[in-house]
């Protein structure tokens, strides 16, 4: 028998209202961000979840769902999928509720995050190399020893615990809120608390937000019907999601107004901006509505926004990385490729070009007998400042492109020694996402043929559970299909960069 969407919502509301989640999760504070509020011209307040025992929302629908268990099935135990929250909200939900927990978990996942699961009385299996591997095991997994399924978004008890942040936000703010930014992954956290707000007070705007290359909300709201991506971006981890819950969905596509998709760059201002204000780091996932609210306030004025703090759970070798992004993420970095002319002065010329700005970058290779290339990071006070800077280069008769944007450029080429290959036709450059752990490499040299001359390889790795590789390869024409096969049969998510304007620029 179906059910009305009208009575799956008051399912979930009724669950929110009656959901135990203060046997294990605390009141989370929602503090104005005055620092924030000041800079964008509203008051802004953040709802601070990252300060939860496991600095994370997970814990409130992991125990609102595990604690309506029957005796029988709390007896047997639970299982569950997950890379990093919503373990540990499992686990911390099962010992405050004396059962047994099995977690299962990539065997990429970070080794910080498998020992907090493991202090928090949770058992631990590895198996897999992405969480859809290490899903289907948990399925096996409750199946073979009778456990039940604890799933991360996709439950009605589940989006009521979350729901729950709502019921505090309205106690906290009982009115003048316009604006609640929520974070999305697989859509639990949106649909209880989209729920709860349009049913208490619906002129509040619902508006979610997702990392650019991990949109499936906003497809799926656009599609009015859930869409699975090929790929799902590693950033942004505790929302790389490539499908959202059916049940979110549809809770979603009646109460949510808008969706927000921000970089990889907003992210990470986004995360320097809440350092600044507070001095708490929060992992990616966690900055996301700061990063979305950012990006929607501009161009309004004198509006009473909200933004959940999801998660705090940062591995601490990802801090070199949002460092350096944040500054093209608050565009007060500009990049650029620039050609100068290869004789005496014109490097020291084009220096006095730049002026009193701050350099952030600067390589310089020589080219030919008449012209060198620069790749230059500055300092700048915005968009307007970078573009008057190119202005002024091509007035000077500079060659120059505005790099700031190109991802290629940032992740690789920066710290990439420059050169030519031989044969540029031949040359195939693309970027690759490997997984972290032993033989990645090998896999890849491996189903690569040993005809393929490598022309290129530089490896970045930001303390996830991915490292970042750009690679040029040597490919014979006759080798089209074979090529194409190695790309299928490697399994890694990759892009081709061959027409990227900087390749061409630096490299070609």
């Amino acid at each position: 028998m179906s059910t009305s969407p009208e009575s799956e919502a008051l399912e979930v509301f009724q669950g929110i209202l009656t959901a135990p989640v203060y046997d294990v999760a605390v009141t989370s504070p929602l503090e104005e961000a005055h620092l924030l509020s000041a800079a964008l011209g509203h008051r802004i307040w953040f709802k601070r979840e990252d300060l939860q025992p496991v600095f994370s929302f997970k814990l409130r629908g992991a125990y609102t769902m595990m604690a309506r268990l029957g005796a029988d099935q709390l007896a047997r135990g639970v299982v569950a999928a997950s890379a990093g929250n919503h373990a540990q909200g499992v686990a911390l939900a099962a010992g405050k509720l004396g059962c047994r927990a099995v977690i299962v978990m990539p065997v990429t996942t970070p080794a910080i995050k498998v020992e907090a699961v493991r202090r928090l009385g949770g058992e631990v299996r590895l198996h897999g190399n992405a969480f859809d591997d290490a899903a289907a095991y948990a399925r096996q997994v409750a199946e073979a020893e009778g456990l039940t399924q604890i799933p991360p978004f996709d439950h009605p008890d589940v989006i009521a615990g979350q729901g729950t942040v709502a019921m505090e936000l309205l106690r906290q703010r009982p009115r003048g809120l316009d604006a609640v930014f929520i974070p999305v992954g697989g859509g639990g956290l949106i649909a209880g608390m989209a729920t709860c707000l349009k049913r208490l007070q619906p002129g509040i705007r619902v508006i979610g937000v997702e990392p650019a290359d991990s949109d499936c909300m906003a497809r799926s709201l656009e599609a009015g019907r859930p869409v699975r991506l090929e790929h799902a971006g590693t950033f942004a981890d505790g929302v790389a999601v490539r499908q959202v819950g059916g049940l979110p969905f549809r809770l979603c596509r009646d109460t949510v107004d808008e969706m927000v998709r921000v970089s990889t760059d907003e992210i990470c201002a986004a995360i320097k901006d809440v350092f600044a204000e507070n001095r708490t780091v929060l992992e990616p996932s966690g900055a996301l509505s700061v990063a979305g609210l950012r990006k929607w306030a501009a161009g309004r004025q004198g509006l009473d926004l909200a933004a959940v703090l999801s998660g705090a759970n940062l591995n601490f070798d990802r801090l070199r990385f949002v460092a350096e992004r944040a500054g093209s993420g608050e565009s007060r970095e500009a990049l650029f490729a620039v050609t100068i002319p290869e004789r005496p002065g014109s490097f020291r010329a084009f220096c006095e070009l730049i002026g009193p700005r701050a350099i952030t970058e600067f390589n310089y290779r020589y080219s030919d007998a008449t012209t060198a290339r620069i790749f230059v990071g500055i300092q700048v006070a915005g968009p307007g400042e970078a573009e008057a800077l190119m202005a002024t280069f091509r007035a000077h008769g500079l060659g120059v492109m505005d790099l700031s944007d190109n991802e290629m450029a940032k992740l690789h080429l920066r710290h990439l020694a420059w050169g030519f290959t031989p044969d540029p036709e031949l040359e195939r450059v693309y970027r690759f996402e490997f997984p972290e752990r032993p033989g990645a490499l090998l896999r890849f040299l491996t189903c690569m043929s040993v005809g393929w001359n490598i022309t290129l390889f530089h490896y970045r790795n930001f303390g996830s559970d991915m490292g970042r590789v750009l690679a040029g390869m040597e490919v014979p024409r006759e080798d089209e299909t074979a090529f194409r096969a190695f790309l299928e049969d490697l399994g890694y998510a990759w892009t081709d960069e061959k027409d990227n304007p900087a390749y061409k620029f630096l490299l070609a």
